[in-house]
């Protein structure tokens, strides 16, 4: 079919997420038809960066033969088999792999398919951990303020996200949020109210939806100190975070953290298939332990859990992984683009530029002296993406903050050709502090 065919049948029949539809439908949208290495090719033939890695998941790039081959060879033996009485060989290679790179101490996988499903599960799990410890008082959670965690009714709860979650507040569960100084105001929800908490959920050292907020060094090491000094549960976040995102396997492992309950998805297949996960220490496992009438048992499951041809693609992106010494190679090269987005300062729109690893957050801002941001409805930041786009780069903003999160395999000379476009776009914004009235609202739909 012609490009224009495509888009055709994409406008009429197609509901992109996180979109204003409205402009969508105006315009003639991108169709991607397929990926080789850092690169995607739309219907027309032109080539682009994949400098967001597929929406944060892509590790090795497109195309990679030993993910092909372990999916092909696959889907020649069963393409999925249920987890509900069954066990299947894929998902018990997968889950004895995933236990050996995690945080020490977490000892079982349950599989799913989206980290809003993985985080639905920890909650779950830890409302039902302490209702089997004959606690049943404690269902609250503590949660940080403009946390993202997903986009289901119990990740929404947990997030305080109002540009994305504001019309389902009436719908969800109760959270207490620490604002402001993180670690003291969680320090004072737990002191108050730790009686009926169940657990504190957050993404560990980088908040990324919420504009690649690092934390500083030694704060989640202080939350798992309070956690267990006021006898709630920590669960970790790692669906944006994991699989050598930030420099380590995951995360935690920059504090030297085991969570009681962590959450991964994304990275988990290399970015080729949805499968997602969360893992558990034997502790919270053994709860759930007894008799079938004893109430114990976990129900809940879906029904591609433990999906084989996911899991075959997991297994060898692991695989790869630890193969090609990615870690290693985004530490160095992490280091080298620091240097490089040094030059971004010498833009006056440009304000704080945030890094950890691979995750990087640059905020355009209307005046630096004062921080003063932009009227969201100017839409800066997707501006300054489609004249990225125009340079043969794709990247996608956080509002006005234009995040750089490629897959682990990039070059440094790709990384490089980012770095430049994004000055070379941010060089060329117009002055919109003439939009006339202000919102309180930040516009979504550029995320």
């Amino acid at each position: 079919m012609t490009t224009a065919e495509l888009q055709s049948l994409d406008r009429q029949y197609v509901w992109h997420p996180f979109t204003h539809m409205s402009l969508w439908l105006a315009d003639d949208p991108l169709v991607i038809t397929h990926g080789e290495g850092v690169y995607l090719f739309d219907s027309d033939g032109n080539r682009y960066l994949d400098g967001i890695a597929s929406l944060w998941c892509n590790i090795h790039g497109h195309g990679v033969k030993e993910i092909d081959d372990a999916i092909r060879f696959q889907l020649d033996r069963i393409a999925h088999t249920t987890q509900l009485g069954l066990a299947n060989d894929q998902v018990a290679i997968l889950a004895k792999k995933l236990i050996d790179i995690a945080p020490d101490g977490l000892a079982k996988g349950f599989f799913t398919s989206d980290g809003s499903s993985a985080t639905e599960v920890a909650f779950k799990l830890a409302v039902q951990y302490w209702w089997n410890k004959k606690q049943p008082h404690k269902t609250e959670f503590v949660g940080l303020s403009d946390a993202y965690h997903g986009d289901t009714t119990g990740a929404m709860s947990v997030g305080m996200t109002a540009a994305f979650h504001k019309p389902y507040r009436p719908l969800l569960f109760k959270v207490h949020y620490a604002t402001g100084d993180f670690l003291a105001s969680i320090e004072n929800i737990l002191k108050q109210y730790h009686q009926t908490i169940a657990a504190i959920c957050l993404e560990p050292v980088v908040m990324a939806a919420a504009g690649m907020i690092v934390h500083p060094d030694g704060f989640l090491r202080a939350i798992r100190q309070l956690a267990d000094r006021y006898d709630v549960l920590l669960i970790c976040d790692e669906v944006a975070t994991g699989f050598g995102r930030t420099g380590k396997m995951f995360a935690c492992d920059h504090d030297h953290v085991t969570p009681d309950l962590l959450c991964i998805g994304k990275g988990v297949t290399g970015g080729y298939l949805p499968l997602a996960a969360t893992l558990a220490t034997q502790k919270v496992f053994d709860a759930f332990l007894g008799k079938p009438h004893e109430g114990r048992t976990f129900f809940h499951g879906h029904t591609y859990t433990g999906n084989p041809l996911a899991c075959a693609a997991a297994i060898a992106s692991i695989d790869l992984l630890q193969k090609n010494n990615l870690l290693e190679k985004v530490t160095a090269n992490a280091a080298k683009l620091a240097k490089m987005l040094d030059r971004l300062t010498e833009l006056p729109n440009v304000g704080s530029i945030r890094q950890k690893g691979y995750m990087i957050g640059i905020d355009l801002v209307a005046d630096r002296a004062t921080n003063r941001p932009y009227d969201p409805r100017a839409r800066v930041g997707a501006a300054v993406c489609k004249m990225i786009r125009d340079a043969g780069i794709i990247l996608r903003p956080l509002g006005d903050t234009i995040v750089i999160f490629p897959p682990l395999v990039i070059e440094i000379e790709q990384l490089q050709e980012i770095v430049d476009a994004i000055y070379d776009a941010v060089s060329q914004v117009a002055d919109v502090q003439s939009v006339e009235s202000k919102t309180d609202d930040l516009i979504a739909g550029d995320y």
